[in-house]
């Protein structure tokens, strides 16, 4: 844990770490997709809601009535923000205007909020079947923030997101979590807006302008470049140079496949 005062240089060079992480006071990661593999599961989730969706209300436009892709889709439309928001996003991008509905609204096709109870079903029931992992370079990467003294937080739209760090077996690494349940607790914007990251921030003692914030969401690099923090880290799984560009474009500093990169050979 970190025991230097906010404001002073923890201590520069960190062993192992690519020059660019010298003389940072704390890192803030993205959950899902950053931390654990749980982003694909979110995408294989909502593609039978929202295909569910198009089917019972067929937008007017043929053009937007083709299936959900659980890559593309999801990277532009849904990943990294609430489930409410997620869903009325990607709706509207199909021309579909569904009633918002309420919390309480079954799994179904009727409102947004059925649409995203329907998600959360399937996703709940994937990870009964089949648990997450994390993926193996970002804990290589949080072995050696630790050795280093980084204090790191993890931060998440989702009110899984510490269920999921539990059954990977990483909640230890992180000295703070600040997820979907804190987000309505303290009325925090969701992505793109910073305020989950500020809030990170703010629990580890440190200002963004000497801080790194991590994330593979378009959303969340955004969040993290209105935030002010010193480096905004993209991840980009897929690896395409359409993505790591809107990766890019929306605010990342630079643009990583794996965590493992930011560790010196």
């Amino acid at each position: 844990m970190n025991t230097a005062p906010p404001g002073e240089p923890i201590g520069t060079p960190h062993d192992g770490l690519v020059p660019r992480l010298h003389g940072l006071h704390a890192v803030v990661f993205g959950t899902d997709g950053v931390i654990t593999d749980s982003a694909r599961v979110h995408a294989a989730a909502w593609k039978p809601a929202f295909d569910a969706a198009l089917r019972a209300h067929p937008p007017a436009d043929p053009a937007l009535r083709g299936p959900f892709d659980p890559v593309e889709d999801y990277r532009r439309h849904v990943d990294g923000k609430s489930r409410i928001d997620g869903a009325a996003d990607f709706l509207a991008a199909r021309g579909l205007s569904l009633p918002p509905g309420t919390p309480g609204d079954p799994a179904g096709t009727d409102t947004v909020w059925a649409v995203a109870a329907a998600k959360e079903a399937a996703f709940t029931a994937h990870l009964d079947e089949h648990g997450v992992e994390a993926y193996p370079g970002t804990v290589h990467l949080l072995d050696r923030l630790r050795r280093a003294d980084v204090p790191c937080a993890a931060v998440s739209a989702s009110r899984h997101a510490r269920e999921l760090l539990l059954r990977a077996g990483v909640r230890d690494y992180f000295a703070c979590l600040v997820d979907g349940a804190d987000s309505a607790r303290l009325d925090l914007k969701g992505k793109p807006a910073p305020d989950l990251f500020l809030e990170a921030a703010r629990r580890l003692r440190t200002e963004p302008s000497a801080a790194a914030v991590v994330e593979d969401a378009l959303a969340g690099v955004e969040a993290g470049r209105r935030g002010g923090f010193d480096l905004v880290i993209g991840v980009d799984r897929t690896s395409t140079q359409e993505s790591e560009a809107d990766l890019r474009r929306h605010g990342a500093d630079m643009v990583v496949r794996d965590l493992a990169e930011l560790l010196e050979p």
